[in-house]
């Protein structure tokens, strides 16, 4: 069999990774089923300087409030812990992409563009997972508030940077053969089903609490904020 073709182990670990996607897809229709079964009340307040924000606008900027660092006092005064926020992030797509796009599109993963995009988000992400871990070990704050979840989360997080730089690597020489795709992709697979029932979903709340709270605001004429 050429090197470059996949094996019949290799596909059937590429089935499982879909099928781990749909069972996170049910999960995840579920619990939005369940958020959108709660009425949201009513303000009783009246609306407050509608000729300058209302409860729509209020909204969009809410829900827009991730990319705006500057909008926050935290980020504001700290650019470089908002900037490994966003590497971070950034980092957990390419590697999503990573491990579905190797079932479908292998190839595409040997553009140059994409497999320096993707290794440079990874290793960059790898990097903060690292500082993360420290983080999260060496300060007394960070201590108190973490929970096993936590620990769990990003140092597997982290691995599964680590193991998506080594799949990307072999993918480009096609000389390390499938192993570090296939661990690449038992450990998204496992993630998949890991993920809805952990911290790490808190994402999905994201637009659901971020909209409720910029129209709430909004309604009330506080938000968007005034610049002094």
């Amino acid at each position: 069999m050429p090197a470059h073709e996949p094996s019949p182990f290799l596909h059937a670990v590429e089935i499982t990774h879909w099928l781990a996607l749909g069972v996170m897809v049910v999960v995840y229709t579920l619990r939005i089923r369940w958020l959108l079964s709660f009425r949201a009340t009513r303000d009783r307040q009246r609306p407050s300087n509608s000729h300058r924000t209302d409860a729509r606008r209020g909204a969009y900027y809410s829900l827009a409030n991730v990319l705006m660092p500057w909008a926050m006092e935290s980020t504001r005064r700290g650019f470089a812990f908002y900037m490994t926020f966003a590497l971070f992030h950034l980092g957990v797509v390419a590697g999503i992409s990573l491990a579905f796009l190797s079932t479908v599109a292998r190839p595409f993963l040997r553009h140059p563009v994409v497999s320096a995009t993707i290794l440079g988000l990874l290793f960059a992400a790898f990097a903060i997972g690292l500082y993360r871990i420290g983080r999260r070990l060496l300060r007394p704050v960070m201590k108190l508030i973490s929970t096993p979840d936590d620990y769990f989360s990003i140092v597997m997080l982290t691995s599964w940077f680590f193991l998506g730089i080594l799949t990307e690597l072999s993918i480009i020489s096609r000389l390390a053969g499938e192993g570090y795709a296939v661990g690449y992709l038992l450990l998204t697979s496992f993630f998949l089903l890991y993920v809805p029932f952990s911290k790490i979903s808190h994402y999905l709340y994201y637009p659901f609490t971020r909209i409720w709270l910029g129209r709430t605001l909004g309604h009330r004429g506080t938000y968007p904020l005034v610049k002094g």
